[in-house]
Order: structure tokens, then C-alpha cells, then sequence
């Protein structure tokens, strides 16, 4: 009987000295310890890779493809051959527009060769003959004065003189038309000007038989094949230009008042999820998308990773707020953390206390604490089953 008694009171004993801290010190609690750390805010949101333009490649003239060199999704170089079209008509217009080029320099250089230095000598004969008829003229008077011919002799002199005269005027004319500057040589460099302006509309055309890229980049759409009969009018191939690229996004109009030019960013393409890359938000839209209740943001992204490629799914973290080594908690030990009166528990002197805070920047999980906690205080969670004013004992981590 001594026995059983003596054991029992060794396992009350036992049981007090294992409950006794629980009893009087309160139960065992993980606290978390207020810390100071880089707090950032972002706003997120996705959208699709766009090229700050995209070129519509098309024909501007009628005619039948004869070759294709290009495949869609293949990156092309500025002047690099994407289509063409059959030329041979085009070429034989070219042939003959320079045939004209020909004909009309052939016949500047008789202008200036042959009917110039005519004209010269025909002048050069007017004036001999207007000379003589004048002499004559001049005889006839002296004979008609003297009584040795009549009148009608010296009017035939004076119609002589007249004839002479009246073509020298003509001669002079036709070799200031001959002469540079003439209205001869003008209208041969008009004709000679209007064939070369032929020749040069001929090969115009003759280009327009090869479409060429414009600028390096790469093929997103590609809409013909060798033997289409093409027309003008008509979308053929589109380019996404080298260079620059950006993300389109469409943000939560809630979220407008937290967007400004300038902000950075990180990104992912849905493919690449793990990849990360930086942009930067350089456009905003004035307006609001009244059906997705929407605002559009474009992003620039500096050096765009080589695996992005047009109309991608993209995520974006737009960074709208940072506070450098600030004091922070998780957001999960709040209570009434979205009132102005948000309180913690803190543990004072190994009693649950509560504590009004004054909040500040609210980043992902945690919240920027401005007034009413320092750092290395110990917080009790508001999932623990702690009531106010309790005792407790702390098991603390860090936040």
C-alpha cells in the first residue's frame, strides 16, 4: 500500500514539474521578430511582345509570282529579295524606253553637229547676197540718175534688196534656234529629258517586279505562293522590324493611379517563366477600355532576350513604390489590417499586448510599419490561438 502511494505522489510530482511552466509561464508561441528590410510595391499585370510598328509588304503593280525565297518566322535583311514577279514584259519596256534615250541624244547631236553650223552657213549666205543686191541696187541709182535705165530697173533692184534682206532675218532666226539656248536645242533637251523620265518609269516598274525588305527583321505572316496573280492592294507578307521592342499591357484601371512614365519593371514570357527581363513603362493611355475596364501600357525593353518573339504572353511586375531598409511585418499578423485603426500582438513582459501600428508602403506579403512598433519586437501571430492580455512563451524567427 506504502508502495502504491509512494508512486503515485512521484508521478504527481512528475506531472507538476512538466506542466508547471505551461501552467504558469503560458504555452509555447513562434513569434515573429520585426525587422528592417528593402520594401517594394508592384503592380502586375499581362500582355503580348509587340514591335513598336509592323510593315505591311505588298505589290504595287499586276502580275504572276515566279518565286518565293522567304519562309514565315525566318529573320530577313534590309534589301534581301522576298518575292518576285515575273519581269519579262517589264524588261523588254525598259529595253525600248532606252531606245528612245538613244534616239533622242541622236538627234540633239545632229541639232548641234549639222543643223547649227547649216544655219551658220546660210547666214553667212544671206549676208552675201543681201550685200550684193545692195551694191546692185546702189549701180542702178547711179544709172538712173544718169538717163541710162528707168524706173522699172531700179524697182526690181529695190525688190531684189528687200528679197535679201527678208531672208537674211530668216537665216538669223533659224540660228538663233540652232544656237545653245534656241528654241531648237530646247525642245531636243525636253524630248531627250521626257525619254530618260520614260526610261527611268520603266525601270521603276521593273523594280517593283522584286519586293525587297525594307529593313531587317522578321517575317510574321507570309500570304503568297509561286503562280498567285497579284494585285495592288493586297497584304503579302508582314515584317516586325529589328530594333527596339516593347510590351503591351492591359493594368487594372484601379491600379492608374500607381502608374508613371519611367517606372521599371521586370518580365517573363509564359514560355520562359523562369527567364526575367527588364523593361520600363514609357506610354500610359489617356483613356480607360470601358468593356475590360482597362488601361493600356506600353513598356520598353532595352535588350530584349533572343528567345522573344512578336505577340508573346508576357507578365509584367511594374515596380510603383520602394522604401529603403524600412521597418516591415507579414501582412497575416494584422487585425483590421485594411482600417485605419490595424493592431498587432505583441509580446510585453510574456504577455500578449495590443498594439496599434500606423502603416506605410504595403509590398508582396509584407507592410512598411511607420509608428507603434520597433525593430527586434516580438509579434504573435493572429493565427495562433492567443488571446489578448494572455501569457505566453516565445519561440522567435525572423520575418
Amino acid at each position: 500500500m506504502r508502495a502504491t502511494y509512494l508512486i503515485g505522489s512521484i508521478a504527481a510530482l512528475a506531472a507538476v514539474v512538466v506542466l508547471a511552466p505551461g501552467i504558469l509561464l503560458g504555452p509555447r508561441v513562434q513569434t515573429i521578430v520585426v525587422t528592417q528590410r528593402d520594401l517594394v510595391r508592384t503592380v502586375v499585370a499581362t500582355g503580348r511582345v509587340e514591335a513598336p510598328h509592323r510593315v505591311d509588304l505588298g505589290t504595287q503593280i499586276v502580275g504572276t509570282v515566279t518565286r518565293v525565297p522567304v519562309d514565315e518566322g525566318q529573320s530577313v535583311k534590309a534589301g534581301q529579295n522576298l518575292v518576285e514577279l515575273d519581269d519579262r514584259e517589264l524588261r523588254a519596256a525598259v529595253r525600248e524606253a532606252d531606245v528612245e534615250v538613244e534616239q533622242a541624244q541622236a538627234h540633239l547631236r545632229q541639232l548641234r553637229e549639222v543643223q547649227r553650223p547649216v544655219a551658220a552657213q546660210a547666214m553667212r549666205q544671206a549676208r552675201a547676197t543681201l550685200d550684193n543686191a545692195r551694191a546692185q541696187l546702189g549701180r542702178q541709182e547711179d544709172l538712173f540718175r544718169q538717163g541710162f535705165v528707168g524706173q522699172a530697173a531700179l524697182d526690181d533692184a529695190n525688190k531684189s534688196v528687200e528679197l535679201a534682206d527678208a531672208q537674211m532675218r530668216a537665216t538669223r532666226k533659224q540660228l538663233e534656234s540652232a544656237q545653245a539656248g534656241g528654241s531648237d536645242e530646247a525642245l531636243a533637251m525636253a524630248a531627250l529629258d521626257q525619254a530618260r523620265a520614260n526610261a527611268e518609269l520603266a525601270r521603276a516598274r521593273l523594280r517593283y517586279a522584286t519586293i525587297k525588305a525594307p529593313l531587317d527583321g522578321v517575317l510574321i505572316a507570309r500570304d503568297v505562293e509561286r503562280g498567285d496573280v497579284v494585285q495592288p492592294g493586297k497584304t503579302l507578307m508582314v515584317l516586325s522590324p529589328s530594333g527596339e521592342t516593347q510590351l503591351v499591357v492591359q493594368f487594372d484601371e484601379k491600379n492608374l493611379g500607381l502608374l508613371s512614365l519611367g517606372q521599371k519593371a521586370l518580365a517573363s514570357a509564359d514560355a520562359f517563366a523562369s527567364e526575367r527581363f527588364a523593361a520600363e513603362v514609357v506610354y500610359i493611355n489617356p483613356g480607360v477600355d470601358v468593356q475590360r475596364g482597362s488601361v493600356e501600357v506600353k513598356l520598353r525593353v532595352p535588350s530584349p532576350p533572343t528567345y522573344l518573339r512578336q505577340d508573346m504572353t508576357v507578365s509584367v511586375d511594374v515596380e510603383v513604390a520602394r522604401s529603403n531598409h524600412a521597418l516591415v511585418i507579414p501582412i497575416d499578423l494584422l487585425h483590421d489590417a485594411q482600417a485605419e485603426t490595424a493592431w498587432v500582438l505583441k509580446l510585453e513582459s510574456g504577455h500578449a499586448q495590443r498594439q496599434a501600428v500606423k502603416l506605410g508602403l504595403r509590398g508582396s506579403g509584407f507592410v512598411e510599419v511607420l509608428g507603434g512598433l520597433n525593430a527586434g519586437d516580438q509579434l504573435v501571430p493572429s493565427s495562433a490561438d492567443v488571446r489578448e492580455g494572455a501569457r505566453l512563451r516565445a519561440v522567435a524567427t525572423k520575418s
